[in-house]
């Protein structure tokens, strides 16, 4: 089973790779599990749409791009519950948290894809979109892209003034002191619904999911398992780092687990995809109000 994340050393999509290097995918019959990295979301979407790969491990409203108005494709599972990135800008700022009118002309790096969260959340939060300019950080393309880290260095090197980004990213900002936490999402930082535009899933084509129904079972098993065993003792997740990032993020990693713990739960809520259904056609993603069933495997145990 060949899974694919478009962020790989980032807590954002950790359960996915927790559920094949603590051998939960192993332990439910899958053995041959791998995780890769392919950036950005999009192509690993296409990808998974030609077939090239099994399973994609990334933004939940991201599928569309390869899989218009949810024709062919399913959310298994959610690896965490609420849009989980965050909007760092330039400490020396001194722009104050919550404080979104401080973005007007602003520089501000987000991967494709990613990048329509913070576009939605500044219309939602009053802004005219004119007025922030949002765009790809310099330096960030190519398949073997870690985005957050290398947006970090963008921010340290003041070639933008702020980034969104994931939480290794974030913490690798702050840390240096070369940025700070303007909002935060899923702790209540944002406009009102913001929360619910999307979410980390896990997502297979329907194709994969009728060919055998109990691997698809088994995956969102192998999941729920790595989300009680990161819960269990987060210090695994330094052990894992330790194979798959570099020594640097490797430290940090358990640390930003035991933040997104409350948050690791496999369940979709109703509540997720009609704010995701919503942001989506805001965006013009999405021209239809797809029925929960058609955008989530629904004959799948979450429980």
């Amino acid at each position: 089973m060949r899974i694919v994340v478009p962020d790989l050393i980032s807590n954002s999509y950790f359960p996915a790779i927790a559920a094949v290097e603590l051998g939960c995918l192993r332990d439910e019959g899958i053995p041959d599990a791998t995780v890769e990295l392919l950036f950005p979301v999009d192509a690993a979407y296409r990808a998974l749409k030609a077939g090239e790969v099994d399973v994609v491990a990334g933004s939940a409203h991201s599928a569309l791009a390869a899989f218009p108005e949810w024709e062919g494709v399913k959310l298994l599972a959610a690896q965490g519950q609420g849009m989980y990135w965050f909007l760092v800008m330039r400490a020396d700022l001194g722009i104050e948290r919550g404080d979104v009118s401080a973005l007007r002309g602003k520089r501000i790096g987000a991967a494709p894809w990613v990048d329509l969260g913070l576009q939605q959340l500044v219309v939602d939060a009053g802004l005219d979109l004119s007025e922030v300019d949002i765009a790809p950080v310099p330096g960030a393309a190519g398949a073997g892209t870690n985005f957050g880290l290398t947006a970090a260095q963008a921010l340290a090197d003041g070639r933008i003034d702020g980034f969104w980004a994931n939480g290794m990213g974030t913490e690798v900002a702050v840390r240096s002191g070369a940025g700070t936490v303007v909002l935060d999402i899923r702790r209540g930082d944002g406009p009102e619904g913001c929360f619910d535009y999307t979410f980390a899933s896990v997502a297979a084509t329907e194709e994969y999911i009728a060919a055998d129904r109990g691997r698809a079972q088994a995956i969102v098993r192998a999941l729920r398992r790595a989300h009680e065993l990161l819960a269990e003792d987060p210090e695994r997740a330094t052990e894992i780092g330790e194979r798959v990032f570099p020594p640097e993020q490797a430290a940090l990693i358990a640390e930003l687990v035991r933040r997104d713990l409350p948050y690791y739960d496999v369940e979709i809520p109703e509540r997720a995809v009609t704010g995701m259904n919503r942001f989506a056609r805001e965006r013009g993603l999405l021209q239809g109000d797809p029925a929960y069933a058609d955008v989530v495997a629904t004959d799948l145990d979450r429980s």
